[in-house]
């Protein structure tokens, strides 16, 4: 089995980490290495797995693969000096924007899987969009996308493509989050009290969701099979078109798309 080696104990490592562990990955083949000892412990709380705050070097020369999980502007400090050791392992690479030649330049390996993951893995309900240089087996592959699907879905694109994803699936659930906020203060707007409203907003959420993936039904009909003429779904969307709520979706998505594109050309 191979050793893998987090370079962070953040939330998202935390979450990969355990999430390998559910599907009996080895818990002892695993290490997380963070400065942080409080991170350190919160990572081990929740995963089971060993992590260390010091001699990074010695964890490096055991692992087979590094998984970096710092974020961009961290990156350089994390693994400038370690190129050394890093020149012969898989790097599994889950730092925002970061493209494939910036981190072989960093860390000297040619063998890297670029992944964007996003937060509903905490929950093993992950989207993760992942790209791989065409030095990786395709065993090493195979691997790389068996670690994205313990926490959710996987999908294989070009990197060109990266930013997109990471617009879409990385930064969206921040979206519905919004979304959710202020349709649940639009129901206390109404007279529903704030917890009632906020549950039948989740409730409301996670039935539309189903009947998307459930009935593979366009989220277009969808809406029409919701929508009575003069009645109050059609007086809502009118109301949300006369604001330009698609269009102001969609530029959101661009705007993050391009802030992913900035923050490669940064790191």
């Amino acid at each position: 089995m191979k050793k893998i080696l987090f370079i962070c104990a953040g939330r998202m490592a935390t979450a990969i980490a355990g999430g390998m562990v559910k599907k009996n990955y080895n818990a002892s083949s695993i290490v997380a290495f963070d400065i942080n000892e409080v991170a350190c412990s919160n990572f081990s709380e929740a995963t089971g797995v060993t992590a260390v705050s010091k001699n990074i070097e010695s964890y490096i020369e055991q692992a087979d693969v590094v998984f970096l999980a710092v974020k961009p502007q961290f990156l350089a400090g994390a693994v400038g000096n370690l190129g050394e050791l890093l020149q012969s392992k898989l790097i599994i690479s889950i730092v925002a924007g970061v493209s494939i030649e910036k981190l072989s330049n960093l860390t000297g390996s040619n063998r890297i899987i670029r992944v964007m993951p996003n937060t509903p893995a905490l929950v093993g309900k992950g989207c993760a969009g992942f790209t791989v240089s065409s030095e990786v087996t395709c065993e090493e592959e195979e691997f790389g996308k068996s670690i994205l699907d313990s926490v959710g879905v996987s999908y294989k694109l070009p990197e060109k493509l990266m930013d997109a994803v990471t617009a879409l699936s990385g930064s969206g659930p921040a979206y519905v989050f919004e979304f959710a906020e202020s349709l649940a203060e639009g129901g206390i707007s109404c007279g529903l009290g704030a917890e009632l409203s906020m549950e039948m907003a989740i409730a409301t959420l996670e039935g539309a969701v189903a009947m998307l993936k459930e009935t593979k039904i366009h989220p277009s009909i969808l809406k029409d099979q919701v929508t009575s003429p003069g009645g109050t779904t059609m007086k809502a969307l009118q109301y949300l078109e006369s604001k330009d709520f698609r269009p102001i979706l969609i530029n959101a998505v661009e705007a993050a798309c391009e802030r992913s594109k900035e923050l490669g050309r940064n790191a």
